[in-house]
């Protein structure tokens, strides 16, 4: 299972379609004579689809199980992907299709495997999570770009288009078919904690606290980090460093995120306190500060690092902690919601940011309120109870799923 989801995550929109997008903006905007604004608007449109359809995907992989979902949005993906090689001088037809881009990557994305790793794992549960989203991703996001721009430089956008489809449709497609099955249910033994066994419905999660403070500190807390990740290069030049100091702190900062992970993973399996992670969303507070007021190329990597960490955790956290605290009864449809908060995080932060740029003329008080809050994200994961507190009386035990 960690192998066919690792591959999956390595296809998925974020390597996929994000990570290569600055390779074909180029290209499209000088061919068809589009604006580079108008062009972007695909990430837009992207954004809202998967903020509505996570959820819906998540319940019905819920209701059907996580296979029947993924195998055929992975290959309409694919297919979708490809069709972008067809595309013409029509803004309304590049749009629809990402928009069927973003429909089926969704059912094929990181929420949805995270749901069969958290249903085939336990014990380890916390690192097959990491594996999974940080290696599968990260070597994705580092990979596909390079093969994209190979093939753009020397056949053009559209067989870069062509070349991104087939490796979802010939690598990553027949990996997941071949691997990939939906944990097996067994009864549950008596004693065990019932929400790791069966879980909550998301009607009986979003009835408790903790359901809002994860939503809050840690998808919310995500997507503003993942934003100020898009802010890096802009707010370094704002400070009078080049693009290559920029790139260079942008480099680290991704990295890091997907080695932690994977590291934050095999902390949450060997500390069993959900407040393992509060120092390392520290380390992000601390790096976004260093990023805005460091000195020197040094300081400036080191704020990426930890950017890296912080990144890195509430996305190795989130998933782990749905699966702890809500069982995998729900999941999908759970971390569904976590993701379009994730989502409308990303959207909203840029538009802040920038719109403290255009008042100001400096990015100064705007990574100022980011730096306030994350702080007061920090400061939620105080009030996370123990594992397992309250669990006997939160559902009733009905069935597990076990490797």
């Amino acid at each position: 299972m960690l192998i066919a989801c690792t591959l999956g995550n390595a296809v998925s929109t974020t390597p996929a379609v994000h990570a290569v997008f600055g390779l074909f903006l180029l290209p499209l905007s000088a061919e068809f004579g589009w604006p580079r604004a108008a062009v972007s608007v695909a990430l837009g449109i992207m954004a809202v689809t998967g903020a509505i359809a996570y959820p819906l995907i998540g319940r019905i992989a819920d209701r059907h199980g996580a296979r029947r979902v993924i195998l055929p949005g992975l290959a309409l993906y694919g297919l979708a992907v490809a069709a972008l090689s067809l595309t013409s001088a029509s803004l309304v037809q590049f749009y629809a299709v990402f928009l069927a881009v973003s429909l089926f990557g969704a059912m094929a994305s990181t929420p949805i495997y995270s749901k069969v790793i958290a249903e085939w794992y336990d014990a380890g549960r916390g690192t097959a999570l990491g594996i999974s989203a940080g290696a599968g991703n990260g070597a994705g996001s580092v990979l596909l770009p390079i093969i994209a721009a190979a093939v753009v430089a020397q056949q053009g956008w559209r067989s870069g288009y062509l070349a991104l489809g087939a490796i979802i449709l010939l690598i990553g497609l027949p990996a997941v078919l071949t691997l990939l099955r939906d944990a097996p249910v067994r009864e549950a033994p008596a004693g065990e904690d019932p929400i790791a066994v069966a879980g909550m419905t998301l009607g009986e999660a979003a009835r408790l606290s903790r359901f809002w403070i994860i939503l809050v500190a840690i998808a919310s807390g995500a997507g503003c980090t993942t934003a100020i990740f898009s802010h890096v290069i802009p707010i370094l030049a704002d400070r009078g460093y080049g693009v290559d100091v920029g790139t260079a702190v942008l480099s680290c900062f991704a990295l890091m995120t997907s080695a932690w992970q994977i590291a934050c993973g095999r902390l949450l399996d060997r500390f069993p306190t959900p407040r393992i992670v509060i120092p390392m969303v520290a380390m992000a507070i601390v790096g976004l500060a260093l990023l805005q007021f460091g000195e020197g190329v040094p300081v400036l990597i080191a704020a990426g690092l930890l950017l890296g960490i912080g990144m890195g955790a509430q996305y190795g956290a989130l998933p782990y902690y749905v699966a702890r605290y809500f069982g995998t009864k729900a999941f999908g449809a759970i971390i569904g919601v976590m993701y379009s908060a994730i989502i409308a995080a990303q959207g909203i932060t840029p538009v802040l940011l920038d719109h403290g740029f255009d008042v100001t003329g400096s990015y100064r008080l705007a990574v100022i309120v980011s730096i306030v809050a994350l702080s007061a994200g920090m400061a939620l994961l105080l009030l996370l109870p123990r594992y397992g507190a309250g669990a006997q009386s939160a559902a009733p035990a009905l069935a597990v799923h076990v490797a």
